[in-house]
């Protein structure tokens, strides 16, 4: 025992006792004990220090609110920072660290922040690091980077794994109290499948810290048979530890779950957190009420609490504040919570009501002081006595804690995530959540009832509406007897003024009162505005204590409504959640799906050596024996392709079928070159722009019938170029009669080039594919021998004579194997992606290396492909902007080393020979390079200023991050049969 734990009650197992560590200090708990529970238990009121001024702070609420107790907890790769110690279930062994403070939590350096906040009021850095500029970034910057932040991330991977999950219910209820154990109850018994989501780790909500008897007995007991009903009941899904932080479309919520952030022994077959993305019908929000603090002088001292957590902590964990407790209320609540201690044996230092006129009831023995406050407090390191006000005479009254109540916030954040904006309520004084439609209900204290009775009832009969709605016939449910309640009303109090000490309204960021009037008389007082301008609810805990005592603040201030005033915006998360969650499985290798080729296991017979290349795992090049680098390989490969023949899987490329009556037009509409009267059985290469005019991908287009075309795009913008296709037909030509589908992993798809690729060819399919029957730019359907149907294409990137077959996926490999078969007397190898990369490298062909999103046809040297007779295409009007056609733009130029022997490396900058390196002399880029086995020397494709008017000039390749500086010569980007006659022949 603990001179602040209590002898009897509380929810906490007593019999086990549980050992844990904070800053090195060996402590006590029980089972069922937070760690805020259990260092307040110890004595221990001083956990943490604000973020500004260092301030020493304690613990202020009991729940996922609080934002002063941010602890770290575990050790090494284990170590979470920012825990809130309130939510923190306690286990044996738990190590927690104090944050943000040096050397030590008692004695911090950084508290002389507070001697010398007269200088960084609101905004302080936006006037302060303007001047001189050269200072920014050898002295603001970094003191910046090395005083931001709070807590320390592990630096080592983390050894836990994630999980996420998909659910589907008719009914979602968030929270357990009262509200959201009537919904659910009503839900189960009438057949509903139902998800019972809490974040707290035991079910029950308010009544596991309620007094006030149902049925004739402790609220917790009706709370655990509710628990048991709804566990053992088939159709419902229990999910403590659970927090619902994001309200997305189509009723979609996100929930993270912590499996096993409650013990220090990590079973590695499960997940430590698993994410949840719940598909609900209809949902209720039954998320409870946050009551706010008071503002008032001193009023974020060690031992200064809000009067429900005060209850909590009595309640529940058998806890006292303190053992002379000062209770500071404008409503009923601080009543309930002298009512409690009282009947705990807490002494109760006075009990200061804001209100002249009030019905509530002082406990017997307790001193009552209407219609005074409390203007300012003593103490450092923990409350010693309060200064409290009456009529202008002031008192100095001595106590160790201080329970304060300044009335209540329905938790209306997910309702709001959405766009919606809550409405102020006078009555209530307070802001209540917006219409959400049919799918989303608040439900209790969420939506401004308070009493018990109200809560239950308000439960059941949202419940009740949704069960009618999914046309099933409605449970009964009894609400519990309830005993007497207090009125639960109060009166709006913003600020209490009078006090020498700092009122602070954002507890973590050292937001007080000043810093907001100084924002409303700076011209920022707007509510978004002075957000930023002080940091008001920009802190871990995003406002949930302090914003509503802020906007009220700011609208006395600016003599308007709260109403006027406004909230700031709302958004996902309610509260943090870790990157590991958020990620899943979709880590290291795991990070994306694996995605092979339907030729996979060709390539791997044929000893490929496999590289990541986008989404996919292609093969990069296939070694010999007696080959000792990959270069060998390489060369090689291209040697057999230039002289005989190769084969190399293009299964990766984007296929993407269009059918339709308007096939056409909506296809001549998306590139700019001419599609329109593309003839039925060939293939046209295509360039499509952004509507900015520059290009963003390119492929083929084949109409294989009048109505049925099949596009190709990269590998890389797949995904891409199939959006902006659904855009196009939905939102800009949405009465274009087409359609379309992804078929990428429908086909597996070969590319055969090379002077013997004819021969090849022929020997497996039973059509005449000679140059007369089967022109360049043939596309049509074929038979192969054995009667199985594919898709002859007879394009090249290559720049050699080239055939790309297309088969259904399932028959892929056996097609290769035949035509690796037929291939062998003439040479035929199989070829990876290196290979093609210089194949195309020395035909000029580009890519997205060179389509890096700055790039016209144009500069690409496609200028004659842009459709002048065109009526429109996307990026036809924009292309035609000044900076676009000006004649100095950077083109697509060939660059060949000097000397062979010399590389040339992607990346590097061009230079006029004996020019200084600086941005005002950079000539261009180097967009690919290579060695280029045929010729006999490194080669580059670049983008150099007017550069088709400079083949023949000398220019400098400088390579600073590699330290490489390398004369070429400026050529044309075709090195290989500029004259086509390879592709025709």
């Amino acid at each position: 025992m603990t001179a602040y734990r209590l002898a009897s009650g509380g929810l906490i197992d007593r019999s086990h006792a549980v050992r844990f560590s904070f800053d090195g200090t060996s402590l006590t708990g029980h089972a069922g004990d937070t760690l805020a529970s259990a260092l307040l238990a110890g004595d221990r009121l001083l956990v943490g220090r604000s973020f500004k001024y260092h301030r020493p702070r304690g613990i202020v609420t009991a729940g996922p609110s609080e934002p002063n107790a941010l602890v770290t907890i575990g050790s090494g790769a284990r170590r979470d920072p920012n825990t809130k110690a309130t939510v923190a279930e306690l286990y044996d062994g738990l190590v927690a660290t104090s944050q943000n403070r040096w050397p030590s939590l008692a004695c911090d350096i950084g508290a002389a922040n507070d001697l010398m906040s007269r200088f960084f009021s609101a905004g302080f850095y936006y006037k302060t690091f303007m001047w001189p500029a050269a200072f920014w970034e050898k002295v603001y910057e970094p003191l910046i980077r090395r005083a931001a932040g709070l807590g320390r991330t592990a630096l080592p991977p983390d050894p836990d794994s994630y999980e996420k999950s998909w659910a589907h219910c008719d009914l979602l209820v968030v929270g357990s109290g009262p509200a959201g154990l009537a919904a659910a109850l009503v839900a189960a018994r009438s057949g509903l499948r139902v998800i019972f989501a809490e974040q707290d780790f035991v079910l029950g909500g308010a009544l596991l810290c309620e007094t006030t008897p149902l049925d004739g007995e402790a609220p917790y007991i009706f709370a655990r048979r509710a628990v048991d009903e709804l566990q053992n009941s088939p159709n419902v899904t229990l999910l403590p530890r659970t927090t619902v932080f994001g309200w997305y479309d189509d009723n979609v919520f996100g929930a993270v779950e912590r499996v096993q952030k409650h013990g220090a022994a990590i079973d590695t077959a499960k997940p430590v957190e698993r994410l949840w993305r719940i598909v609900a019908k209809h949902a209720i929000l039954a998320t409870g009420a946050e009551e706010r603090p008071l503002v008032f002088g001193g009023n974020d001292r060690p031992g200064i609490m809000t009067a429900s957590a005060v209850s909590a902590y009595a309640n529940r964990f058998a806890v006292a504040a303190g053992k002379s407790v000062a209770i500071y209320t404008n409503g009923s609540s601080g009543y309930r919570t002298a009512a409690d201690l009282a009947a705990q044996g807490v002494g109760i230092a006075a009990l200061i009501d804001s209100r002249t006129e009030a019905a509530d009831s002082a406990p017997e023995g307790v001193r009552l002081i209407r219609g005074g406050s409390i203007v300012d407090t003593k103490g450092r390191h923990r409350i010693r006595s309060i200064v409290a006000d009456r009529g202008g005479f002031e008192e100095l009254i001595a106590c160790d804690a201080v329970a304060m109540s300044g009335g209540w916030s329905p938790v209306i954040h997910l309702a709001c995530q959405r766009g919606g904006r809550p409405a102020w309520s006078p009555a209530l004084q307070t802001f209540l959540a917006p219409d959400a439609g049919p799918g989303l209900a608040m439900a209790g204290a969420a939506a401004g009832r308070y009493r018990l009775a109200d809560c239950f009832e308000d439960g059941a009969r949202r419940a009740s509406a949704f069960v009618e709605a999914l046309g099933r016939p409605v449970a009964e449910f009894a609400p519990p007897a309830i005993g007497g309640e207090a009125d639960p009303s109060f009166t709006a109090l913003w600020h209490v003024p009078g006090g020498k000490s700092k009122a602070f309204v954002d507890f973590q960021n050292d937001v007080h009162t000043g810093d907001l009037g100084l924002a409303v008389r700076e011209g920022f007082g707007h509510v978004e505005h002075a957000k930023r301008y002080t940091t008001s609810g920009m802190a871990t805990d995003q406002g949930k204590l302090g914003n509503v005592n802020a906007i009220g603040i700011l609208a006395a201030m600016r003599g308007v409504s709260p109403a006027e005033v406004g909230t700031t915006t709302f958004r996902p998360f309610y509260t943090p959640v870790s990157f590991g969650a958020l990620a899943g499985t979709a880590v290291g290798e795991h990070a994306m799906p694996v995605r092979r080729s339907p030729l996979h296991g060709w390539a791997t017979a044929n000893g490929a050596a496999f590289v990541d290349s986008g989404l996919w795992y292609r093969p990069s090049w296939f070694p010999k024996t007696g080959e000792r680098t990959w270069r060998e390989s390489v060369d090689r490969e291209v040697r057999a392709v230039r002289e005989k023949a190769g084969l190399c899987d293009v299964s990766t490329l984007g296929k993407i079928e269009v059918f339709g009556p308007d096939a056409a037009e909506f296809l001549d509409r998306l590139y700019c070159n001419p599609v329109l009267r593309l003839p039925v059985g060939k293939a046209r290469y295509g360039l499509m722009l952004r509507e900015d005019g520059m290009v963003y991908d390119d492929g083929t287009v084949s109409r294989l019938a009048q109505e049925h075309f099949l596009v190709t795009t990269t590998t890389a913008m797949a995904a891409g170029v199939l959006s902006h296709m659904e855009f196009a037909a939905q939102a800009l030509w949405p009465e274009l009669r087409v359609r379309f589908l992804s078929v990428s992993d429908q086909w597996a798809q070969m590319s055969l080039a090379g002077p013997k690729a004819h021969a090849i060819l022929q020997a497996v399919v039973e059509d005449d594919v000679s140059n007369a029957a089967f022109p360049f730019l043939a596309a049509r359907e074929v038979r192969l021998k054995g009667n199985l149907k594919a898709r002859l294409f007879r394009i090249s990137f290559s720049g050699e004579l080239a055939y790309e077959l297309a088969v259904p996926a399932g028959y892929g490999e056996a097609v290769a194997d035949a035509l690796m078969r037929a291939g062998e007397p003439h040479g035929l190898c199989a070829y990876g992606v290196e290979a093609l990369n210089v194949l195309r490298i020395e035909k000029g062909h580009v890519t997205h290396a060179e389509f890096d999103g700055r790039v016209t046809p144009d500069d690409a040297g496609l200028g004659r492909m842009m459709g002048a007779s065109k009526p429109d295409f996307i990026g036809k009007r924009l292309s035609a902007r000044f900076g676009l056609t000006a004649a100095d733009r950077a083109q697509l130029v060939g660059l060949r080393a000097l000397e062979a022997e010399q590389d040339l490396r992607a990346g590097a900058h061009l230079l006029k020979d004996g020019a200084k390196p600086s941005t005002l002399n950079d000539q261009g880029w180097v967009s690919s390079a290579c060695f280029s086995p045929t010729l006999g020397g490194h080669i580059a494709l670049a983008f150099l200023k007017s550069g088709r008017e400079r083949y023949g000039e000398k220019i400098v390749v400088w390579d600073r991050l590699r330290g490489v500086e390398t004369m070429a010569e400026v050529c044309n980007p075709v090195f290989v049969d500029p004259e086509n006659r390879k592709l025709t022949t």
